[in-house]
């Protein structure tokens, strides 16, 4: 019937494809589901086969083939490698309909129901993670996490999806080939890591590695090819006496032993610069003993140490601490013939199914229904965190990637309450990681620590074994360079959730302080006006001007005083404010420089006329003046090279008068200089000592904050007249990585 079905839609398609091809990976894959899955529903799979076939009859890969053998091919690896339920089989066959054909969503629900559509709109969610811009890649993990969490059959098609990808890479151009394997390595290989999906991790691993480094991939697998029957006897020599031994003593049991994937060996020459010949350790032999008793597989290990000699600390014992993931093994590293070091896996075949299929091992089939139990239920857990914590409409897409991939990569320790509860933490986890990791109310109340009976600081570095005590205080709130050390995503997550409550609080506080002072000097702002005049005064946006008003109390005055000023007299360039921005350090410069004076010349006499400075050209002595008769202010003192000086002449030239500085006794100016440039050691030495080196150069402050690799400063000091202000700006211009230097004024 089936065979007919398919004769009959490529005819109708009009299509040249063989009808045989189909009909055997039809049987094939019938036969594996039969063969693997608990129950096999044969209709529903024939239904989604020729859907699916229908759908795509037309499509082609890049290969040349019929575009619908990805497709089988899918669920032929989830049928052999991780055998769920035939929904599942059903879901891969359609998986690429909706993304890929004119069907939607629609049509698989309506015609496979509400379970098979939400696997394929999940996987369909989640494809092509690196194609668009950084705040979409953070959306679709996200899709990805919540997909996982609904069902986790999800990411295990996508596994599936993936491998096929991989394996059939060598059609794609170059470009994408990289990119791929690149994206492979980086989230597909570890996340199949944590589902415990072994064997499909290392072909991941390997095939990445074979569109990455194809050069290095090519060179190590020649190498290991040549060494094939070389590797080969030599294990049979290794495994020879543990396999009498284990029969003698009545086990069961099934022994081989294999090289290590490529890509782990890659690394090991590159982490310990060896060659091939070099690095011993190439060799893993894993013994599965056919019992139910764990205690079997360390008589075992007892016999395997008396016939090798074991490294001890090579030893890991799984059994009692599983890994996270539910992984189970005793790994032990012993000196074989010829002095080469071999790594031996111990294990029972339960654990070894665990091992192999992963998650696929926990799945359960009863009433008809596939669930998983509660083991897995615990493991996928920090799954949930993840997408809790990570999806806060807030967060930086940088920092939910890298939390991502932090929790993908992370190797783990085995630590302890006080009580004796296990802990499984990350490698490199700190006491704040274990406190958030007990509660988040403990970790945000964190004090100190005390590992195994002794204080420590938060920032130590925890190591397996440990057991660690913390200490609260309902008063102690997170400190900010926790985040530094912290590695858990949780510690993290929580971390920069109360640094941003406190900064909103912050912010809060100075909107409040900064509504007061207005209504006080009733000047009335809506938020656009107000947001215009703020970012006048080089602030991005109003939280950051409320937080610099709240960490400095002194600029509200300032800040308001200048508003109304520039609101009040925005037309009159005698008053022309527009341009002036405070800053402290400016004002004090500016303060001291006219403060060394004593009043003004008005007409070479002098005066006690009042009298302003123009905050347009913020004039001090040493510059060129000239001054303008205001109503009601006095005399306005302007540089005589302002801008608004022409217009004031052009407008009223009787008010415009003869202004000087009086002379002084030391006949010294102070002056500004404002630096700019790359930053780098010594710099600021350099600068100052160049000063000193001019004679009679007295300098009264020096500023300099630098910004990752530039620098910008001010430096304050006193000279004789304009020769030697500009002799001192050419002599800093010559000092090396100096870009600019110029009068500090607006």
């Amino acid at each position: 019937m089936v065979s007919k079905t398919i004769n009959s839609a490529l005819q109708w398609a009009g299509v040249a494809h063989k009808p045989e091809g189909f009909e055997n990976r039809f049987k094939n894959l019938l036969a594996m589901c039969r063969k693997n899955l608990p129950t096999c529903d044969e209709d529903l799979i024939k239904r989604a086969f020729l859907f699916g076939l229908d759908a795509h009859i037309k499509d082609l890969r890049e290969s040349g083939e019929p575009y619908f053998y990805h497709a089988i091919e899918v669920a032929m690896i989830l049928a052999r490698e991780i055998p769920l339920d035939d929904i599942s089989i059903a879901s891969a066959l359609l998986h690429d309909v909706v993304e890929d054909t004119e069907y939607d969503l629609k049509h698989i629900r309506e015609e496979f129901g509400d379970t098979i559509a939400d696997i394929v709109d999940g996987a369909t969610k989640i494809s092509d993670i690196f194609k668009s811009h950084e705040i979409t890649q953070a959306e679709n993990y996200r899709k990805l996490l919540l997909s996982m969490v609904n069902d986790i059959r999800v990411i295990l098609l996508k596994f599936a999806d993936r491998l096929h990808n991989m394996r059939t890479l060598n059609h794609v151009s170059p470009e994408k080939q990289k990119r791929i394997a690149k994206e492979t390595l980086d989230i597909y290989a570890p996340f199949a890591h944590r589902f415990g999906l072994a064997k499909i991790k290392w072909e991941l691993e390997d095939l990445s590695f074979k569109y990455l480094y194809p050069a290095e991939y090519e060179t190590l697998a020649g190498q290991l090819k040549e060494k094939r029957r070389e590797r080969e006897q030599y294990i049979n020599k290794f495994t020879s006496p543990i396999d009498k031994r284990l029969k003698e003593n009545g086990f069961h049991f099934e022994i081989n032993g294999r090289a290590k994937h490529l890509w782990s060996i890659f690394n090991k020459l590159r982490r310990r610069g060896k060659s091939l010949d070099e690095l011993y350790d190439l060799f893993a032999v894993r013994v599965i003993v056919d019992t139910e008793n764990n205690n079997d597989c360390f008589q075992v290990y007892g016999i395997v140490s008396e016939i090798y000699i074991p490294i001890p600390e090579r030893f890991k014992n799984y059994i009692s601490v599983p890994k996270k993931n539910g992984y189970q093994s005793i790994h032990t590293t012993v000196v074989g013939p010829e002095g080469r070091m071999v790594e031996v896996q111990i294990r029972t075949r339960n654990m070894h199914e665990i091992a192999e299929k992963g998650v696929a091992a926990h799945w359960k089939y009863k009433d008809h229904v596939s669930v998983i139990d509660q083991e897995m239920e615990q493991w996928v857990s920090w799954v949930r965190e993840i997408f809790e914590t990570s999806t806060e409409a807030d967060a930086p897409a940088q920092q939910l990637m890298e939390s991502f991939k932090l929790n993908l990569y992370q190797n783990e320790i085995y630590v302890f309450t006080p009580k004796g509860e296990l802990r499984i933490l990350p490698k490199g986890s700190t006491p704040v990681d274990f406190a958030f990791d007990i509660h988040t109310k403990v970790g945000l109340h964190c004090i100190g620590a005390k590992v195994n009976g002794r204080i420590v600081p938060l920032s130590t570095v925890l190591q397996s074994g440990d057991q660690i005590e913390i200490i609260t205080s309902k008063n102690q709130t997170p400190n900010v360079d926790w985040e530094q050390f912290v590695v858990t995503h949780k510690a993290k997550s929580h971390i920069r959730r109360w640094k941003n409550e406190e900064e909103r609080k912050t912010i809060a506080h100075g909107k409040d302080l900064w509504q007061k002072k207005l209504k006080k000097i009733k000047l009335h702002l809506n938020e656009d006006d107000l947001l215009k005049h703020v970012q006048a005064l080089k602030y991005h946006n109003l939280q950051q001007f409320y937080l610099d008003l709240t960490n400095n109390a002194e600029l509200i005055d300032e800040h308001a005083e200048w508003m109304y000023d520039r609101i009040k007299h925005t037309q009159s360039p005698d008053q022309d404010d527009k341009h002036e921005i405070p800053e402290n350090l400016f004002n004090r410069f500016v303060k001291s420089a006219r403060d060394t004076l004593d009043g003004i010349l008005v007409s070479g006499k002098e005066d006690s006329l009042m009298h302003t400075y123009a905050k347009c050209c913020n004039p001090i002595p040493g510059d060129p003046i000239t001054g303008y008769i205001t109503t009601g202010s006095g005399i306005k003192i302007h540089r005589k090279d302002c801008k608004n000086v022409a217009q004031l002449y052009l407008r009223n030239e009787d008010r415009i008068i003869q202004v000087d500085w009086p002379a002084t006794g030391s006949k010294r100016f102070v002056v500004g200089l404002k630096i700019t440039g790359d930053d780098r050691p010594g710099l600021i030495t350099e600068i100052t000592q160049s000063i000193f080196n001019l004679k009679q150069t007295n300098i009264r402050s020096v500023n300099i904050d630098s910004n990752e690799r530039e620098f910008e400063g001010v430096v304050i000091l006193e000279v004789h007249d304009l020769d030697h202000l500009n002799a001192l700006i050419e002599k800093l211009k010559k000092v090396r990585s100096v870009k600019s230097v110029q009068r500090f004024e607006e």
